[in-house]
């Protein structure tokens, strides 16, 4: 076995051509570090709907140039065997390290292969590339990006050319043709041959920025913003310079892209502390909002004055007041979500009387909605402008957040007024999440094995009305590994996360709510059942 090992390890190293994980990988073989080199040659990083994330480092388990050269090509043969012989790809970026290279060297793979290829002028966030493709008229795009993921992780994800991101079967055609790869030496990558593109798609996207706004609407709302070490501050202040807000006051740490991100532990709004610094610059200055991007701005996270202190609001928050401000003005179309997310999206569009629709997690099956107008998902993504960016967006939906802001700033009111309106309304919609991230994957199978073979009858006293194991799909679902229990007023979501190792709970409960009076004490109910359901949920599923 540990001839094999070194074998295999030496076949990689012959072939790997970037110097860095070169030297690492020789380094392990002269070590003769079994354990190392086990964990990095055990198999593959497996190619899903979420194209590729991984830690970055040598050998096939890790990101680094002989994976993403693999993956490139795998992706050019299967846009071949769809016929697209000559159409373009488009490929963007993101400031991480390495980031860069992965995205010469998809576009290098491209032209090798006979297809053209345009990579974005420097690193920019995530939903310019999305609106790349569908703008320039792209058969597929590529994004090099962890999102929020640790330093020392990296990612690539894969558009078709509507523009919006893989679904199955193609990405099993994909990681198909990816397998088929032999040798790095049958890949053909020369030196030259694509475009670099100018500022001319970044234009076309900031200009179809301002069609997120309803003419003529106030823009008075003063905002702290937070890039979180990432892409996002040159294309947002640019999008509300254009709009006609108050520069946004920056977290001057943050500001500026830094793939080590030194001020977080996860460059993500939602983990704790992250958000620690834009608290103290909003102390300082005392805006209306204070709004933050995730590493690539496609998510946006919105945090308010609440009594003499801030708080974040949470994604199903901003997802219902988005909803609401579009419906005020009039907005028409399907408005859909996840099924993780609030039900209160749902309540919101069927008083509207507008469609509604319900997806499976990921933007990749929100974006896929007929006739889609507004989506979201309760980790910080939504999508504003379906025609430009069919996608999660964090650049508009900053400047939708901050329009609504405005509108209820004219009228001496702020989002949380919003949001006791829409509880007194609609009933208290409370969500949480039980979130257990782990260093043994096995720990997830078992919790899921366990909640299988013995699902909980109740849950904080309220019975479980319902289960459903989504492996099984539904009517309006595809398959998915998760479970669903409906209980007398709350619901309650398991499953593995996608792109982390972590197992996800999501918590809704809704309490009626008859006056603004009420709300107190529906807020005191709603935070107890979530405490109690967390419990219980953890004591069933054994975590």
């Amino acid at each position: 076995m540990h001839d094999d090992l070194i074998a295999k390890a030496q076949a990689w190293l012959a072939e790997d051509p970037d110097a860095e994980t070169r030297e690492e990988l020789a380094k392990l073989i002269d070590a003769g570090d079994v354990t190392e080199l086990s964990a990095r040659f055990s198999g593959t990083l497996q190619f899903g709907t979420a194209g590729l994330r991984g830690e970055l480092g040598a050998g096939p388990m890790r990101m680094n140039r002989s994976v993403v050269i693999r993956a490139a090509a795998g992706l050019a043969a299967y846009l071949k065997n769809q016929g697209q012989t000559d159409g373009l790809v488009v490929i963007g970026y993101d400031a991480r390290h390495k980031s860069a290279d992965f995205a010469r060297d998809t576009a290098a793979v491209m032209t090798g292969a006979g297809l053209r290829a345009a990579v974005l002028p420097r690193p920019l966030p995530t939903p310019v590339l999305a609106f790349a493709i569908r703008h320039l008229g792209a058969v597929a795009g590529v994004e090099v990006t962890a999102s929020h993921n640790p330093p020392r992780d990296n990612g690539y994800k894969v558009y078709l050319g509507d523009g919006s991101q893989i679904v199955p079967p193609a990405d099993a055609e994909i990681a198909a043709e990816i397998d088929a790869i032999v040798s790095l030496n049958d890949v053909p990558r020369p030196d030259s041959g694509w475009e670099t593109l100018d500022d001319a798609v970044l234009d076309a996207y900031l200009a179809r920025t301002d069609a997120v706004l309803a003419e003529g609407s106030p823009r008075t709302a003063r905002t702290v913003y937070t890039a979180m070490h990432g892409v996002g501050k040159d294309v947002l202040l640019a999008a509300f310079a254009r709009a006609g807000f108050p520069e946004p006051v920056l977290v001057v740490e943050q500001a500026d892209p830094d793939p080590d991100f030194p001020t977080v532990a996860f460059p993500n709004p939602e983990e704790p502390g992250a958000m620690d610094l834009a608290f103290a610059q909003a102390r300082a200055t005392d805006p209306d909002l204070v709004i933050a991007n995730d590493p690539d701005a496609d998510r946006c996270a919105v945090a308010v004055k609440h009594g003499s202190d801030w708080r974040m609001l949470r994604g199903d928050e901003v997802g219902a007041l988005l909803a609401a401000h579009l419906v005020s003005r009039g907005a028409t179309g399907t408005f859909a979500e996840s099924i993780v997310s609030s039900s209160l999206l749902g309540r919101i569009a069927e008083k509207a009387n507008l469609p509604y629709e319900e997806t499976l997690t990921g933007f990749k099956w929100i974006a896929r909605v007929d006739g889609l107008r507004y989506g979201y998902e309760e980790a910080l993504g939504y999508c504003v402008d379906p025609q430009g960016v069919r996608d999660k967006d964090g650049i508009t939906a900053a400047l939708l957040i901050t329009e609504l802001a405005s509108v209820l700033k004219e009228g001496g009111r702020t989002l949380l007024d919003l949001l006791d309106d829409l509880a007194v309304e609609h009933g208290l919609h409370a969500t949480d999440q039980l979130s257990v991230r782990v260093e043994d994957l096995s720990v997830i199978s078992d919790a899921m094995r366990r909640l299988r073979e013995q699902p909980p009858t109740e849950l904080a006293g309220l019975a479980v009305v319902r289960a459903e194991d989504l492996t099984q799909g539904t009517d309006k679902l595809p398959p998915t590994d998760g479970l669903r229990y409906t209980l007398d007023g709350a619901r309650v979501i398991v499953r593995p996360s996608g792109t982390e190792p972590k197992l996800k709970c999501y918590l809704e409960v809704v309490v009626p709510v008859a006056a603004h009076a009420g709300l107190p004490a529906a807020h005191a109910r709603a935070t107890d059942l979530l405490t109690a359901i967390k419990r219980d949920l953890s004591a069933a599923a054994g975590i």
